[in-house]
């Protein structure tokens, strides 16, 4: 009897062996796939844009929110004031009459006499994102239908404007973004640059060529007044932390597409510790899995290397799963390069484009851990992340819930019930 139960035990686990190694080779042929479609349009990549309009180019009123100085703070501000445009004005926005970047962007007024700029100093709080209730109170002083929504951390070219605006002659297109380079200043922010090119960019693309746009980017974020208005306005958005995640998810909520403009920006990335490069990223996959639960768990799909060595591990390092770790290395080294270097022509890319698997490994260990908690910490203050991205000030003495969103959800909705 007991060698008939330890023989029954034995194949149950060899079945349950069998069933992971076939799930995650279909994962694999799933990642394989997206690593071949991804580097096949990045071929494409901004072709799709239509000819340039020169006679097209209306008022933009451009919103700059500001907290502290960023590296090289004055020549990214300027960028903005040096365009080859006829009418655009630019609003700077501080909520502390303290902040160091009052300075800089006084000396950029006096250095462009004649570009209409102006500075907003207010603390008004609208929610508990204070970047939105910085938007909201530059917000009276727009006086154009085109609004440009920029982080601090951008530098542009004398031509972004030209470019940027242009899809916007479609009636039909509500919001224009835009995807971005990354100059890092040292090792650990290079080491998390490497995942924006090489990974997150890739799926912008996938995503702009199945039509799935609904997200928007804060390296730029150009909309109409209009459509803004028909959201309820910055309020609509003061207690979410993607706040450019939701204001392209609702345009297109109002009917309009979302769309990708062909200018890359460029943008600066100051991670100084390790520490902090994991607590950006778990702000970012956490933020993601609360504003997109499918999303993100379809995130899983395009982990390759790491569902590689599974298979690898699991069938014991059989002659065959060398294949497939082999097939699934290349491809991923594929889309690195032609979406990072050939398309982005991102420096980090260029230089680190050996070290992708490595960081491939990291990231899909992060996005596990972003599967539990909701916690994350923001400019040096703690919040719970609640489900659909809303923002709540945590307490200092709760401790961290390890319970996912999805289970949260469905409690709310018994409470609701």
């Amino acid at each position: 009897m007991m060698s008939g139960q330890l023989h029954s035990a034995y194949k149950s686990k060899t079945n349950f062996k069998s069933l992971m190694i076939v799930f995650l080779l279909c994962s694999c042929l799933v990642a394989f796939c997206f690593y071949l479609y991804a580097a096949y349009i990045s071929l494409f990549c901004f072709k799709q844009s239509g000819p340039t309009n020169v006679d097209y180019h209306p008022p933009i009123s451009i919103l700059k929110p500001l907290c502290g100085i960023d590296t090289d703070a004055y020549a990214k501000l300027a960028s903005f004031c040096q365009q080859h445009y006829p009418t655009y004005q630019i609003i700077f926005g501080v909520r502390e009459k303290t902040d160091p970047a009052i300075a800089i962007v006084k000396q950029i007024i006096q250095d462009f006499p004649k570009i209409d700029i102006q500075l907003v100093i207010d603390d008004r709080v609208i929610g508990n994102n204070l970047k939105v209730s910085n938007l909201a109170n530059i917000a009276p002083r727009v006086r154009h239908d085109f609004l440009l929504i920029s982080d601090s951390d951008i530098k542009v070219g004398p031509n972004y404007l030209r470019q940027i605006i242009q899809p916007m002659q479609d009636d039909q297109i509500g919001l224009v973004t835009c995807l971005y380079r990354s100059q890092a200043t040292n090792p650990v922010a290079a080491f998390e640059a490497l995942s924006i090119s090489t990974d997150f960019h890739p799926s912008v693309l996938v995503a702009r060529q199945l039509g799935w746009m609904k997200f928007a980017m804060g390296s730029s974020i150009l909309m109409r007044r209009s459509v803004l208005k028909a959201m309820g306005g910055f309020g609509a958005i003061a207690d979410y932390l993607a706040d450019d995640f939701m204001l392209g998810n609702l345009t297109a909520k109002l009917g309009f597409k979302v769309t990708l403009s062909d200018y890359v920006v460029d943008h600066t990335l100051e991670t100084a510790t390790f520490i902090d490069l994991v607590e950006h990223q778990t702000r970012w996959n956490r933020c993601t899995r609360a504003s997109n639960f499918s999303g993100y768990l379809g995130l899983f799909f395009s982990h390759g290397v790491a569902l590689s060595l599974g298979v690898l591990a699991l069938s014991q390092g059989a002659i065959w799963s060398w294949g497939v770790f082999g097939l699934i290395l290349a491809a991923r080294l594929l889309m690195a390069w032609a979406v990072g270097i050939r398309c982005l022509k991102d420096s980090v890319a260029t230089q680190l484009l050996w070290l992708v698997p490595i960081r491939d490994l990291l990231s899909f260990g992060l996005w596990v851990y972003g599967l539990i908690g909701d916690r994350i910490v923001w400019r040096g203050q703690e919040f719970r992340l609640l489900w659909g991205g809303k923002l709540v000030r945590a307490t200092q003495t709760s401790t961290v819930s390890v319970v996912p969103m999805i289970q949260q959800k469905e409690v709310e909705q018994s409470r609701a019930s």
